[in-house]
This record gives C-alpha cells, structure tokens and sequence, in this order.
C-alpha cells in the first residue's frame, strides 16, 4: 500500500484513532515540501529533512532559528515578570495593538523596512498602554474592560490600515499579512540583527534593574516609599515588552505572540517559587518551544511555524501541569492520597493502643471486633484497615485473621500519635482555657502534622506532664521514640 493509502486507510477510521497520531503519520509519510515551511522546496521525507534540520545545512534554517530562539529568549524572560505581576492580559492587548504601529511603519517609506516598523509599533504600544491608564484612572472601569476596549479598538485600526495597504500597488507585495499568522521562513538577515539587538537591550535591561523590577513586581507600595522610580520601571518594562512583541510577531503571528510571553513563564511559575530561577526556566522553555516549533514546521508539509511553537510550549506547560514537584495536579493527588492513608493508619493504630489501653494492656492482640466496635464501622472496613497496616509493616494479622499484632515500629508509632493526641488536648485546656470536653475533635485534625520539635516544645511548656485532661497517661519521648522489649503484657505487639 502506497503512503497516500496508509493515511487514507487511517483517515476513514478517524474516530477511533487520535488526531496526533494522524499528525505523525502525515510527517512520517511527508509528501514534497511547500514554500510555506521554513526551509528550501525539496522532495523528501521526514527523516531526510530531521537529518537536513539538524545538520543545519540551510541558510534559511539557520536564519530561522536563530530568529525563532531568540525571540522566544526575549519573550521567555520578560514573560516571567508580566505573569508574576499578573499582567497577561496586556501582553494580549499589546500583541493586537500594535497592528497600526506595524502598518504606519510600512506607510512611511512603503517598504517592509525593520526599523521603521519596530519603531511605528512601539510608539503605538505606548499610546495604547497610555489610554488604558487615562481609561483606569478617569472612569470606574476597571483594567481588564480598559485593556479589552483599547485591544479590540487599536486591532480595528490595524485590520483597516492593512486592508488600505493591500490595495496599493506595491501592498501585495507588503508581506504584511504574515504578520497575522506569522511565518519564520520570511525572517531576514536584518531582522535577525534586529531581534539581536532587543534582544541584548532587554538583557541588559533586565540585568541592570533586576532589584527594581523585583521590587515592582512584590512590593510596589514600600519601593515607593523608598524613593525608587516604580512608574519608571513599569513603563520600561512595558515599552521592552512592546519590542519583543513586535519582533515576534513575523514568526509567531500577532494572533499568538502572546502566548510566547506567557507559556514558557507560566511553565516556570509552576516548577519553582524563587524569581532568578523562574527567569532562568522562562529562557530555558522559551528556547525550547522555539527550537522544537521549527523543528516540526521544518519536517510537516505546508506546516507553519508559530501554531508549532505554541503547540510545543503547551505540552511543557501541561508535563509541569500534571508532574511539577510542588504545584503538579497529579502529584498534588497522590500527596493528598499519601497523606489521607497516613492519616487513616495513624487512626488505626490510635484505636488499637486504645484498646489495649482499656484492657491495661494484658494481651498481645487487638479482635478485628474490639476494633470495628471501638471506631464504630464494620468487620470488613476493620479488616481492611488492618491489612493496610500489614502492608506498611506496621501490624500484623494473625493465622486465622481475625486479631492484629503491633510490630515494633507500629507500636512507636502509636505511642507517637497518642502523645501527640494527649499533648495537644492539654494544652488547650490549660493554656487556650477550652474546656476538656471540647478538646478532642480539634487534637483530631492537630495530631497528625505535630513535628518531633513542636511535641518537645509543648512538652516544656506543659512542664512534662504525665496525663491528659482526662487522666489517661501520656506516652513520653522514650516511648514514642524506642521500641520497648518484647513483652507482651506491657506492650501489646508481636515480636517477629
């Protein structure tokens, strides 16, 4: 079967297979390349142009991604500090407002001049950041509606402007209309100078006022109380974002150029909590998505390069998403499942003390009913909680099933989270003044995230003392840390 069948056969079965695996079937079986991608027309398949991407054998290639890099770079490391001060939504409106900037640059000579149009773009991006604080400051709306009225106003202007262009006699020949969609293949070697350039000047920038910018982006209110320029800063800052809006906007498309901004330093929120090293994986991701975003442009037929880039950026979004240490949903799920489980074996073993406790501790086994009685549920749910105990080699179910032994770290356990229990109902009733029946519910939820040093301290503040509110005994340090000697009428486990 011919390549075009394969795809066909696949096509027709659509609904049971994903769209991304017909996108790599499509790339796999590559038909010949189009003007469209960035890279020279040839007839070859995927491999041939990996094998092509990576050896950067291409003048266009090279210029490309040396242009894509870099903006994504720029767009990387001023992104961090518009979504730490939670400013998205003016990257947005930046990207769209421009457009009039991009068109009167062009008007100036009629040619599709770099400098012109940076500079056209970034005195319009100031005048459309300008109207949003004469909006804010002059009327009760608030900045979101200000920054949607100026985006969607000054992106009107730009579609009218363009529009007019197109129907001179040199508009069709603009290139303007890859400013929508973007296109990395039209990037030249003068603006790849040029993204060098803002690129540089915004480093130099950022390095300069780093304190600054931190101030701004944390504590705005006590860096003006210092005497610091915070409306300077914020201003430099958004005419540096206008730069690197504009210089990507040729490759990512005024459509998306937002989202170079705010998905690599989104991705960088999410994996770490210290500003430098969010920087630094903003620039890192920046890169990344660039790189990855030509590379799949360079192997697609007629693939453009900036929805790839944004594609790309997303699925480091959605890997830091699910599987960031700290903030990941997946690994916040299991930290919780991890924590409930411990919860409910530290309740078990609580109830097991509490058992052997009302017998004085003669016997050496707790009855799967004693337990299912004490905590109110039945056999079964007893019984499962017991073999949750034996897989944590806390406790261990005899021959026949029905009685659960302490193992040794079990019983430290549950002279720990006894302790902790008792401790804590005293010191509400002596310190906080609650009354002894209105203590237990409240150690309930207190006792499980007591560390060693919080018990010590309330030990010495309660003076050592020997028994709760209630007159049960509390475990002391040695009890809760050393396993005592086998013997079963005073300890209650089973020696192995």
């Amino acid at each position: 079967m011919n390549h075009q069948g394969v795809i066909s056969s696949f096509a027709r079965h659509g609904k049971k297979i994903p769209a991304l695996v017909l996108l790599l079937l499509v790339m796999v079986f590559a038909s010949p390349a189009h003007a469209a991608r960035i890279g020279d027309v040839t007839e070859t398949n995927a491999w041939e142009q990996a094998l092509r991407f990576f050896t950067f054998r291409d003048d266009g290639l090279r210029v490309a991604l040396a242009g894509c890099m870099l903006l994504g770079l720029n767009c990387g490391l001023l992104g961090g500090f518009i979504v730490v001060r939670r400013l998205s939504l003016v990257g947005d409106t930046l990207s769209h407002a421009v457009l009039p900037g991009v068109a009167l640059g062009f008007m100036w000579n009629m040619t599709k001049d770099p400098v012109a149009i940076l500079i056209g773009a970034t005195l319009v991006g100031g005048v459309a950041m300008l109207a949003v604080n004469v909006i804010t400051r002059t009327t009760k709306l608030k900045q979101d509606t200000a920054l949607g009225l100026v985006l969607s106003s000054f992106f009107a202007i730009g579609l009218c402007l363009v529009s007019m262009i197109q129907q001179l006699p040199t508009g069709n020949k603009s290139g303007l209309d890859k400013f929508f969609f973007g296109q990395a293949a039209a990037i030249s070697e003068g603006d790849l100078w040029l993204l060098s350039g803002t690129t540089l000047v915004s480093l130099v920038f950022l390095v300069v006022c780093y304190r600054g910018l931190l101030t701004l982006s944390f504590h705005r209110g006590y860096g003006e109380t210092l005497g610091l320029p915070m409306s300077w800063l914020h201003h430099a800052l958004m005419l540096f974002t206008s730069f690197a809006v504009v210089t990507a906007m040729q490759a990512v498309g005024v459509v998306l150029v937002s989202a170079m901004l705010i998905i690599p330093a989104a991705t960088a929120y999410l994996l770490t909590d210290r500003m430098h090293r969010l920087l630094i994986y903003a620039a890192i991701f920046g890169l990344l998505t660039a790189a990855l975003g030509a590379f799949f442009s360079f192997l697609g037929n007629n693939l453009p390069t900036g929805p790839f880039m944004v594609l790309a950026g997303a699925m480091f979004f959605m890997a830091a998403f699910f599987f960031s240490p700290r903030h990941g949903w997946l690994i916040r799920l299991w930290r919780q499942r991890s924590r409930r489980l411990r919860t409910e074996r530290e309740n078990t073993l609580k109830a097991m003390h509490r058992v052997l406790e009302n017998r004085q501790f003669h016997g050496e086994s707790v009855s799967l009913l004693e337990l299912a009685q004490l905590r109110r549920e039945t056999l079964e749910e007893s019984r499962h909680r017991a073999l949750e105990l034996e897989r944590a080699h806390l406790a261990t179910l005899s021959s026949g099933g029905n009685d659960v032994h302490f193992t040794p770290e079990g019983w430290q356990q549950a002279q720990a989270i006894v302790r902790n229990h008792r401790l804590w109902e005293l010191y509400l009733t002596n310190v906080m003044q609650f009354e002894s029946d209105h203590v237990h519910d409240e150690a309930e939820k207190i006792e499980h995230i007591l560390g060693a040093d919080a018990v010590r301290e309330l030990e010495r503040k309660l003076a050592f003392p020997q028994t709760d509110p209630h007159g049960r005994k509390i475990p002391g340090v040695r009890d809760a840390e050393s396993a005592p000697q086998p013997r079963s009428e005073l300890t209650g486990y089973k020696s192995s």
